[in-house]
């Protein structure tokens, strides 16, 4: 601490701010080399729309929707692509789809009454076909909003 002796005869005590000045920089300087990792957000494909909605949609080869129908009072019903498949026979028929697949892409689309847990259940099958990114349909994406 600095003293300085005033004209009236009294003491006056002053704070020597230097060594809190560097401390300060040599803090600022640590926090701006120490960035923290920010996490990625979640990579999500979505179907695009048609470019040309005039023209008659030809089915995709590449894309698979996954369909789970909702059967009042019974298990759900599911497609592959409009194709009626067996629950025991999604994951052979999605096994053998993306076999030789080098695009490993899959929709799941699910109707409105249908427990979320038919849903999880064709996502972990998907998983086991070996599907890298697994996408959910809604009906604000199908109509293009």
């Amino acid at each position: 601490m600095a003293m300085s002796m005033g004209s009236a005869g009294g003491s006056m005590a002053d704070i020597n701010v230097t060594p809190m000045i560097d401390i300060l920089l040599v803090l600022l300087i640590i926090f701006m080399v120490i960035v923290p990792q920010v996490p990625d957000g979640l990579n999500a494909a979505v179907p695009q729309p048609p470019k040309n909605p005039q023209k008659q949609q030809q089915p995709n080869d590449r894309t698979i929707v996954v369909q789970v129908l909702y059967r009042p009072g019974q298990q759900p019903a599911y497609k592959i692509n409009e194709t009626d498949v067996s629950f025991q026979q999604l994951l052979p028929q999605l096994t053998q789809i993306f076999a030789n697949r080098a695009e490993r892409v899959m929709f799941v689309k699910g109707d409105d009454d249908v427990d979320f847990q038919y849903i999880a259940q064709v996502i972990d099958i998907g998983k086991e076909a070996n599907v890298d990114h697994i996408g959910l349909l809604t009906p604000q994406i199908e109509a293009g909003h």
